[in-house]
């Protein structure tokens, strides 16, 4: 019994049925005021976030707004890069123009190859950029680059060739091939054609051949090209087809093969002249008949002699010098 209830309200549980009911309904009450409370905090978050999202969609937030300046800025750097690399590329091509028509054929040279300079990279070097938010634009800009790359390395090379020419020309001069290697007066039928794609008339199968034939007479004088040094000299043996041989090195990255010679008059090491006797022709090897298989090999790549012959021929004898080229059945491989 507290001390405000009487002794009568003590003893009598109706009497406090009234204080109970009004605590209950204070109760009530306040639960009703906060999920008004609660509920108007929902709406009015949602109303905002409605108000937020029709804002984004209608304007622009300021942190988008510098996101699209940014991109924007971003689209001009890409497209000043692509104009300086289309820039660097056309000057580039330039210069390797003037190299292949100018400065090389002042010196008498071929165009410089270099094979594994050109071999395009695999999709490999550039997976990491895949993934990549700019992926379409950033591969093909690295592709560029690396083109660009080779081709700058390239023509350095080449200058730095063209430099070691420059201080040796007039040896140069000498040692390239630049005569026939034998009497036109004793060549015999047609001039067997370099030709790399050559379909064999005994093998049936495509089978380069990678120099030019000269029909003539057994014991036919053969005649260095250019100055040289004698680097191979097989006067017996099959020799892969060649049979008795001889290979001049005659510096500036050029070779001359001469092959199925009936004898050769050299020895290895030798000094040899342009126009001097070196050997005579013959039917060794893989040969169906007298004649001289001739190669002009430059930077171990076969190049067409015809090239080297004679350059201050007239149109009308290089035409008539065509007219004589064709495949012929000198060798049976």
């Amino acid at each position: 019994m507290t001390q405000k209830e009487s002794p009568i309200e003590a003893q009598n549980p109706v009497l406090q049925q009234p204080s109970a009911i009004h605590r209950e309904e204070e109760g009530v009450r306040l639960r009703l005021r906060a999920y008004r409370l609660i509920r108007k905090l929902l709406l009015g978050f949602i109303l905002v976030s409605v108000i937020n999202v029709l804002f984004s969609y209608l304007f622009l937030t300021p942190k988008m707004y510098r996101i699209n300046r940014d991109n924007r800025e971003l689209m001009i750097k890409y497209r000043i890069l692509q104009e300086r690399i289309r820039t660097a590329q056309q000057r580039t091509d330039e210069i390797r123009h003037r190299d292949n028509y100018v400065y090389r054929a002042l010196f008498s040279t071929d165009t410089l190859s270099m094979p594994t300079v050109w071999q395009e990279y695999g999709d490999q070097k550039y997976a990491d950029l895949h993934d990549e938010p700019f992926a379409q634009l950033m591969i093909p800009t690295w592709k560029q680059l690396d083109h660009l790359a080779r081709m700058l390395y390239l023509e350095s090379v080449s200058f730095d060739e063209l430099q070691a020419l420059s201080t040796d020309k007039e040896q140069m001069t000498l040692s390239i091939p630049a005569i026939w290697p034998i009497d036109r007066s004793e060549l015999r039928g047609s001039i067997g054609a370099f030709n790399p794609r050559r379909f064999h008339p005994i093998l049936k199968r495509v089978r380069p051949h990678n120099g030019v034939d000269f029909g003539c007479r057994r014991g036919t004088p053969i005649y260095a090209t250019g100055d040289a040094i004698v680097e191979k000299v097989n006067a017996s043996g099959f020799n892969g087809g060649f049979g008795r041989q001889i290979l001049l090195n005659h510096g500036f990255g050029y070779k001359t093969r001469y092959a199925h010679l009936d004898k050769p008059l050299v020895e290895r090491g030798d000094t040899v002249r342009r126009g001097q006797l070196i050997g005579l022709a013959g039917n060794t090897g893989h040969s169906t008949s007298s004649h001289l298989h001739y190669e002009v090999i430059y930077k171990g790549r076969p190049v067409n002699p015809v090239n080297y012959f004679n350059r201050h021929m007239s149109e009308e004898e290089y035409e008539r010098l065509m007219e004589q080229m064709r495949d012929t059945k000198f060798e049976a491989l």
